[in-house]
């Protein structure tokens, strides 16, 4: 029979544990909580020690060059990708936005061209309102597949996809009108170009807009100073630089290699990434400054003279039978001022802009332009004016006789904003590649010397406890 002894109570008698209750042992298995401590405790035994010391300071070392290292990828491949969307993606949408607002406004300037040259309406005419139709319809389909998630182009693209067939329908409406002699065409022709003024085209305006916003953001994105990785790597030179001066200072030792070669491949990256990055920030700059603002204006301009074209074609169709807000003046006659006025100024502006001779030379040509096609709408206008309809129709849309119509003016400022846009196309084009080229290479050679910076460090501590062995 086993006989348990107890441990005598207080006051001489034996203590006995409650009925059902059991003592944890004195020593349970260790918790969470002693496990953190042991950790602790264990990093304190070995701190107290050099080597461990050294450990430590290795580990740590390693630790910041890979965070560097980890952080500059990131922040590198965020901005090498949104300067590739400024050059792939955004900036040409932007751009087929403008053109498919051009298209819409030649579109409805040479159509009124065509109506006023009735039978007589040239083969090319028909062909350009053909092509410029065309254009539009094949750009928003384009649009439509790119676009990706931006819901305000999509709801632009909807409206434009479904208004512009029935704009094309009121043309040949108007078209087959005219050509029977019947004064309905003219009503059909008006009641198409307020569909385009008041529908396609302040639609195809709000698509832009929304797809030149996106241009920006993306643009802001790619200059945006990688911040997090330039402090990391700022902070990872000066800790190898305090780990290099306490090995002097321990050793009487000046260069330790291992630490010698983290801190180079450090300073590489940091110096590449704050110089590529400067780089690009600044041809991206320039992309922004000289091409993307440049072509705003110019796009803006050509814009204001194909609508004043129209206004002054529409002036000889409707005969002062659309009054402006005054009751008095001719509606038509009324846009085209206002038109040319901010053709003018788009122009002063485009001028300012230019910083070439490349750039300079079709707005110059475009400024000599307008002033001819003023000259000449003011000779047909007083024509007009006076009731002498067959003496201003071939000042306007031109004939055999009059070369110099206000028509071949237009053309001539339409040729010319049409050469100035592709230049600056071209500007922007170059110099955003030049910026995009600049982060090349960043990213994989980032990752490739923080390896090295980080092996080289541990190599470099390794030496150093090589030597308590």
């Amino acid at each position: 029979m086993a006989i348990t002894s107890r441990a005598p109570a207080p006051g001489g008698g034996v203590s006995v544990p409650p009925a059902g209750s059991s003592a944890p042992p004195p020593d349970g298995p260790p918790g969470r909580g002693t496990a953190w401590a042991e950790g602790v405790q264990r990093l304190r035994e070995a701190a107290t020690t050099e080597p461990g010391r050294l450990r430590i300071i290795g580990a740590v070392l390693a630790a910041l060059i890979v965070l560097f290292g980890t952080v500059s990828v990131w922040e590198i491949s965020d901005r090498a990708a949104a300067a590739d969307d400024v050059v792939g993606r955004s900036q040409p949408l932007s751009a087929d936005a403008a053109s498919i607002y051009r298209s819409l406004a030649d579109a409805d300037t040479t159509s009124s061209s065509g109506f006023l040259l009735g039978a007589q309406e040239p083969r090319e005419v028909r062909q350009r309102y053909e092509k410029d139709i065309s254009n539009a319809s094949k750009l928003l389909v384009s649009a439509a597949a790119n676009t990706g998630g931006n819901e305000d182009s999509r709801e632009q693209i909807a409206l434009l996809s479904e208004q512009l067939p029935r704009y094309t329908g009121l043309i040949e409406q108007a078209r087959a009108t005219n050509r029977q002699g019947l004064p309905l065409g003219g009503a059909y022709l008006r009641y198409a170009n307020e569909q385009m003024t008041t529908q396609l085209l302040p639609a195809a305006q709000r698509l832009y807009e929304s797809e030149t916003k996106r241009l920006y953001t993306d643009h802001a994105d790619a200059r945006s100073w990688p911040l997090a990785s330039i402090a990391l790597g700022l902070l990872a030179i000066a800790a190898l630089v305090w780990a290099q001066r306490r090995n002097y200072r321990h050793t009487n030792r000046v260069l330790n290699h291992g630490l010698v070669a983290a801190t180079a491949a450090s300073l590489v990256v940091l110096l590449w990434l704050t110089v590529g990055h400067t780089v690009a920030r600044s041809s991206l700059s320039e992309a922004r400054a000289d091409g993307q603002e440049s072509m705003k204006v110019l796009n803006d301009a050509r814009i204001a003279s194909l609508q004043a074209r129209a206004g002054e074609n529409l002036t000889l169709i409707a005969r002062g039978a659309v009054l402006a807000e005054d009751k008095k003046s001719d509606k038509y006659d009324v846009d085209f001022t206002n038109n040319m006025k901010q053709l003018d100024a788009g122009l002063a502006i485009a001028l300012r802009l230019a910083d070439d001779e490349a750039g300079r030379g079709p707005v110059d040509r475009a400024v000599d332009g307008v002033k001819q096609w003023k000259q000449r709408h003011s000779a047909a206008r007083e024509a007009d004016l006076k009731g002498d309809y067959e003496a201003a129709l071939p000042q306007v849309v031109g004939d055999e006789k009059h070369k110099e119509s206000s028509g071949a003016a237009f053309d001539t400022v339409d040729a010319s904003l049409e050469q100035a846009v592709a230049h600056e196309q071209q500007e922007f084009t170059r110099a955003a590649r030049d910026g995009l080229g600049a982060l090349g290479g960043l990213v994989t050679g980032a990752a490739v010397l923080v390896v090295v910076g980080a092996a080289a460090a541990l190599l470099g501590i390794g030496r150093r406890l090589s030597e308590y062995r």
